[in-house]
């Protein structure tokens, strides 16, 4: 039990962003454990996935390519990964925290009795100590994320049972190439010795898939705001500055649950993650949910009429004071100055 491995998302041929993220980070992580980076990819077309995945460097890619595997499906997924991890033995199985992950996740946990940390917020390599045992348990995936509504972040870890399994959220792990020239092995496979009959009993006829009308996770520029913003139309002000700034609007949960802002624009633990390099709270209070979700942008500019907002406490420049009269006073300057 010695390699780690990431089971890659496809779409038309294209490895997913979640699985990129997790294939920097797996590199770190096998870098570390002095084993290697292995990653999995099951669809059809795949030829072109190793010059995707090799540059993040990956060691082995393992490719099960069979127009029977794409769309994704649960069951000749689960059979795919339960009976290659059987045969491999990995110690760590990493995947994207997203609607596939969520499902195939937990299949292949409960298959192999190993056990699943969902929606993972960080991943570090650690060693722990069994007291009780006078045992000292080496290496182990330290699977860090919020716990009891966010209040807590709990680190949880797996002393015995194989793989360590983990989902991690899209955004949270940087996606960064390890060397653009980085040349690893592909090991194809014939889907059949891994699947059943059976496993086909249910196809997909049809797909339709709806692009989302925002992108802020790839915004450079945020201007988010929480429930201390105080109602619907005070968002206009916000909307307004990114307009000038040209930057996007997201929201706290709590002004989402206020009806404030549409779900698809919510940042934090249960929206999406972001890591602008300018990110501006507006009314936001701080709590550990939503800083889970933006704490690694590169400037906070907070605005609060609280001087104790817990959100200062991570913010680089502070503004006291309320949004109504705050940001017409950003936008009109920014207008005044800007060409």
């Amino acid at each position: 039990m010695n390699n780690l491995f990431v089971y890659c998302e496809i779409e038309d041929g294209i490895v997913s962003d979640v699985s990129l993220e997790l294939l920097t980070k797996g590199r770190t992580l096998a870098t570390t454990l002095g084993c290697r980076l292995e990653a999995v990819a099951a669809g059809h077309r795949l030829d072109r996935i190793g010059e995707q995945v090799f540059p993040y460097g990956v060691d082995v890619l393992h490719l099960f390519d069979d127009a029977r595997l794409y769309p994704y499906t649960s069951l000749p997924h689960t059979s795919v990964l339960v009976n290659l991890f059987r045969e491999e033995k990995p110690q760590i199985a990493l995947m994207g925290a997203t609607s596939i992950g969520r499902d195939l996740g937990p299949r292949v946990s409960s298959a192999l009795g190993s056990g699943l940390t969902a929606d993972c917020t960080s991943l570090e390599i650690g060693n722990h100590e069994e007291k009780k045992e006078n045992r000292v348990y080496e290496n182990l995936l330290y699977q860090i994320r919020p716990a009891f509504g966010g209040n807590i972040v709990a680190t949880i870890i797996n002393p015995e049972c194989r793989p360590q399994m983990a989902t991690v959220r899209e955004g949270v792990m940087k996606k960064e190439i390890f060397r653009t020239d980085y040349e690893g092995e592909t090991k194809r496979y014939d889907a059949n010795r891994y699947v059943s009959d059976t496993d086909f009993a249910v196809s997909v006829i049809d797909r339709y898939i709806e692009k989302s009308r925002t992108n802020i996770k790839a915004s450079p520029i945020i201007v988010a705001g929480g429930y201390g913003v105080g109602s619907k139309e005070n968002f206009n002000l916000l909307y307004n500055l990114a307009a000038v700034i040209g930057g996007e609007v997201g929201g706290s949960r709590a002004a989402v649950d206020a009806g404030f802002i549409e779900h698809e624009r919510q940042i934090g633990q249960t929206g999406v993650t972001v890591r602008p390099k300018l990110y501006i709270a507006c009314g936001i209070s701080g709590q550990i949910q939503h800083i889970a979700g933006m704490q690694e942008s590169s400037i906070i500019i907070s605005i609060n009429s609280d001087p104790n907002a817990p959100v200062n406490a991570i913010a680089d420049y502070v503004i006291t004071g309320t949004i109504e009269d705050v940001l017409p006073r950003m936008i009109k300057y920014y207008k005044k100055n800007t060409k």
